[in-house]
C-alpha cells in the first residue's frame, strides 16, 4: 500500500461551481469567453479541452455566477453524468453541472485529472438529489486524494498520459477502418435511399422469406437452460457483423416456443434499438424484437446486404410507425425496397469488409491489451508502486 498522505480535495484545491446566463437573453450569447457544459467533454479525444462550441458575452458572464477559470483546471461534471473529467487547455468558465478544480501549488493538474477519472465511481456513490444526483461542493471538498511530493505526481501522470496515448491510437485505428468502409459503400453504391446511381430496387420480401422471432412468456420460466436466447443487447457495437455470445440462455422449452437458428442466419433488428442487421455466429433463439430473414436470393452477397441495411438505420427510424415504441413488422419489411447491383460488384465489397475486419480484429487485440496494461498502470500507480519502478529504471 501506499505511504502517500491522503489530502481533502478542499485542502488542496480550489472548488468552483458554474452557472448558465438567461437563454432568453440574446446578448448574453455569441460573444468570446469559453462556456463549458457536460456534453463537451463527451469523446473527448485526451485529457486537455482546448475550446468550447458555446461561448457567452461580458455582459453574459456578468449576469451569472459563473467564474473565469484559468489554464490548468481541472473540470469534473457533478451531474448529468457525474464523473467525466478534463484539463482546461485555455481560460473557460462552465455551466452548473461542474465542481471544477483550481490545483493548488502541491498539486500537479495532470495528476489529479488522473486522480478524479480513478475515484468518479466513489465519487458518485455519494451523490444525492431527486431530479437527478449530484454531488455537491461540500461533497467534493470532502474527497480525499493520495499525494506523493510534486516531481512524483508529474512523474505518475507522464506514463499514464503515455500509456492513454497508446490506447488512443489503437482506438482510433478501428474508427477509421469503419469510417474507411461507410465511405466505400457510398462511393460504390450511394446511398440505398435515394439510389442516385440507378441501381435496380427490389422488395425485400421478393429476395428472401421474412419471420419474426417469438418470445417464450413468462421468461423468467424458462431462463437458466444451455440455448442462447439472444436478444438485441447481444448485438455487440465492436462486433458489427455477427453475434458470437448471448448474456442469457434458455430451456429446450422455451426454445419450442421460440424461432430457434442455425449459425449463418441472419437477423434484423425490427423494435427497440431498430434498424440493424447482424449474421449469427451461434445456434440460438431469437426474442420478438429480431426479424429472421431466411433462404436469401442468390442475387444477394448477406454481407452486402447487411452493410446496406445498417447503412439504412436512419431512414428506418423515419418510417417506423409510432406506438409504444417504433416497431418495423414483417409487412414494412416486406415492401422495404433495397438496391441490387450486379453480385459480383456486391462481392467486390463484401471482400473489402472481410479485409478490413482482419485488421479492425488485429486493433481490437491492441486495443484490449492495452486497455489492460492501462488498468493495470492505474492501480500501480495509486498504489505507490509506480514510482518504485520508474526510479529503478532511470
Amino acid at each position: 500500500m501506499s505511504s502517500w498522505p491522503e489530502v481533502l480535495l478542499g485542502e488542496c484545491c480550489e472548488i468552483i461551481s458554474g452557472s448558465t446566463p438567461r437563454r432568453d437573453h440574446q446578448e448574453y450569447w455569441g460573444g468570446d469567453i469559453r462556456w463549458v457544459t457536460p456534453k463537451d467533454l463527451r469523446g473527448l479525444e485526451g485529457p486537455v479541452l482546448a475550446d468550447t462550441p458555446e461561448k457567452i458575452t461580458r455582459a453574459g458572464y456578468e449576469s451569472c455566477s459563473t467564474r473565469l477559470l484559468p489554464t490548468g483546471s481541472v473540470l469534473f461534471s457533478s451531474r448529468a453524468p457525474i464523473g467525466l473529467v478534463a484539463i482546461t487547455g485555455r481560460e473557460m468558465c462552465t455551466n452548473q453541472g461542474f465542481k471544477s478544480l483550481i490545483p493548488g501549488p502541491d498539486v500537479d493538474a495532470s495528476y489529479l485529472h488522473w486522480c478524479l477519472k480513478r475515484l468518479a465511481p466513489r465519487i458518485a456513490a455519494q451523490s444525492s438529489g431527486t431530479t437527478f444526483t449530484e454531488i455537491s461542493r461540500k461533497g467534493m471538498e470532502r474527497v480525499k486524494i493520495p499525494l506523493p511530493p510534486l516531481p512524483e505526481q508529474r512523474r505518475i501522470a507522464a506514463i499514464l498520459d503515455k500509456a492513454d496515448a497508446v490506447r488512443r491510437k489503437r482506438q482510433r485505428t478501428i474508427d477509421l477502418a469503419d469510417q474507411f468502409l461507410r465511405s466505400a459503400f457510398l462511393e460504390m453504391f450511394g446511398d440505398p435511399v435515394t439510389n442516385p446511381k440507378g441501381w435496380p430496387k427490389v422488395p425485400l420480401g421478393e429476395l428472401c422469406a421474412i419471420r419474426r422471432g417469438a418470445s417464450p412468456r413468462p421468461i423468467q420460466s424458462f431462463l437458466g437452460g444451455t440455448v442462447p436466447w439472444i436478444k438485441i443487447g447481444d448485438a455487440d457495437p465492436a462486433d458489427d457483423l455477427y453475434i458470437h455470445s448471448t448474456a442469457e440462455h434458455v430451456t429446450e422449452e422455451g426454445a419450442s416456443k421460440s424461432v430457434r437458428l442455425q449459425p449463418g442466419s441472419f437477423v434484423f433488428a425490427n423494435s427497440g434499438s431498430l434498424g440493424f442487421a447482424r449474421i449469427l455466429g451461434i445456434e440460438g433463439c431469437i426474442h420478438d424484437g429480431w426479424l429472421s430473414l431466411e433462404n436469401l436470393d442468390p442475387s444477394l452477397d448477406r454481407i452486402f446486404l447487411l452493410k446496406q441495411l445498417n447503412a439504412t438505420t436512419h431512414h428506418f427510424l423515419r418510417i417506423a410507425p409510432e406506438g409504444t415504441q417504433k416497431n418495423l413488422n414483417t409487412s414494412l419489411m416486406k415492401k422495404h425496397r433495397i438496391i441490387l447491383p450486379p453480385l459480383d460488384v456486391q462481392a467486390q465489397f463484401s471482400s473489402l469488409v472481410q479485409k478490413t475486419r482482419e485488421v479492425k480484429t488485429s486493433s481490437l487485440a491492441g486495443v484490449d491489451g492495452s486497455q489492460g496494461l492501462f488498468d493495470s498502470l492505474v492501480q500501480r500507480a495509486f498504489r505507490g508502486e509506480l514510482s518504485a519502478s520508474s526510479r529503478g529504471q532511470q
